[in-house]
């Protein structure tokens, strides 16, 4: 009997009568289909199991970084970098054989400062690593007055804050603890806000919403982006918190006025008990009265009063914006006495380096705190350059201390790469 290949297989087929031939071939091609069906569906399945072994083992991996890297930040040290008042739009009387110098160029030498801090030793002071060489800076705290107020002469809030961002953003190359780029936090300043609102001097234009907005977008993330024609800053309060290397950080809208300080309190409810506590706000604690809600008349915004109406309560001392705040301050006393866990404050506005503590209006209290020069309006280094400074904020979690250095970072103008240390504080975080 002779027989043929099959067309499909290749395997032998007896030479059956014709019509059986064509039975036989075609049972044995339905067969032969769904052999190779279930074949080809078994390897598919095949794939997708592996594909989610594959998956999980990355998640798995990615889970096991995040937790590494939070163990790093939990364990280690805390490298943080605080400069303020960075007032783009206006210019130095004078900076490295220039006059008449522009705020990016001034703030563009001091990111490049900052850049080079790990490639700095710690001095051999008592600090925390003392003699030790900076590794990382995990965030660069800014605490506000990115934009200056839109005075005469003066650019609006809008080109002011598109170049703190393309200078802060690009210009800035370090990394953190977990090998990611250094974070960039940020506060409201009493000129940021005052652009949103209006002033009670003229400016033009007369509001420029653009740094709150872009403030306001950078740290709190919304799901509809704020601009400057829907920007509202009775709502949309520049407050936040990070929990990172074993302490928590509270970003504040400009003062702890009652609106902030509710808002903390729910905050602190989250707290693990223990935890540090370190408060970041652009004013002191010994606010100006003219920050507060005009209590004359119609409560606005004019050149007679000079209330700015930054804050939520209307000034209760007086009638007069430079009348101190003493009602409003022992509110604030109050509430740090019934919150022990706030152990330091950090502020910028009045342009000058200084560690002090704060014991309120009543002197019955002591806070730690931490006062920043300004690149552009410095008190003391806007006369001379080589005053000019930031603070390295080193936190060690295990210890609950912290130290804080003052970085000269302009002494030798003609030297860029020269950065020298001022003075350091050491406090317990407990």
């Amino acid at each position: 009997m002779n027989t043929q290949s099959h067309p499909t297989t290749g395997f032998p087929i007896p030479d059956y009568p014709r019509s059986a031939k064509r039975t036989a071939t075609r049972s044995y091609s339905r067969i032969m289909s769904k052999i190779l069906t279930a074949l080809l569906s078994l390897l598919a399945l095949a794939g997708r199991a592996q594909d989610r072994i594959r998956q999980q083992d990355d998640l798995t991996q990615q889970d096991g970084l995040m937790q590494q890297n939070r163990m790093t930040q939990q364990d280690g040290i805390l490298q943080l970098v605080l400069t303020s008042d960075v007032h783009y739009g206006i210019t130095r009387a004078h900076f490295r054989n220039a006059d008449s110098v522009q705020a990016t160029v001034v703030n563009k030498a001091m990111i490049a400062a900052i850049d080079k801090l790990p490639r700095q030793v710690l001095p051999a002071d008592s600090g925390i690593d003392a003699g030790k060489r900076i590794s990382y800076i995990d965030a660069l705290v800014v605490t506000g007055d990115m934009a200056n107020r839109e005075e005469k002469g003066i650019q609006c809030a809008a080109s002011s804050w598109q170049q703190f961002q393309t200078d802060y953003t690009a210009g800035l190359t370090t990394k953190g603890s977990n090998r990611q780029r250094t974070a960039l936090w940020l506060t409201a300043g009493n000129h940021d806000v005052s652009n949103a609102l209006g002033y009670c001097r003229y400016t033009e234009p007369a509001r420029d919403a653009s740094a709150m907005a872009g403030i306001y977008n950078t740290m709190l993330h919304p799901a509809r982006e704020r601009t400057k024609a829907d920007y509202n800053y009775a709502t949309d309060k520049v407050h936040y918190s990070k929990d990172v290397g074993g302490v928590h950080l509270l970003f504040v809208n400009l003062w702890p006025d009652s609106t902030e300080r509710r808002w903390m309190e729910e905050d602190l409810k989250t707290v693990t008990p223990g935890t540090p506590v370190l408060l970041f706000t652009h004013s002191m604690p010994d606010v100006e009265g003219r920050f507060f809600i005009n209590p004359n008349g119609e409560h606005t915004i004019n050149d007679s009063d000079k209330f700015e109406n930054l804050l939520t309560e209307q000034f209760k001392d007086g009638s007069r914006a430079d009348q101190p705040a003493g009602i409003e301050q022992r509110s604030l006393a109050a509430f740090l006495k019934l919150h022990p866990a706030i152990v330091a404050w950090f502020h910028g506005h009045s342009n000058y380096n200084e560690f002090y503590d704060w014991h309120g209006p009543d002197n019955d209290l002591t806070l730690h705190c931490f006062r920043v020069d300004s690149p552009m309006k410095g008190k003391l280094s806007s006369k001379d350059e080589t005053r000019l400074s930031f603070q390295l904020i080193t936190i060690d979690a295990r210890t609950k201390t912290m130290t804080v250095r003052e970085c000269l970072w302009n002494t030798s103008p003609d030297d860029p790469s020269l950065l020298k240390w001022g003075q350091h504080r050491t406090v317990a975080l407990n």
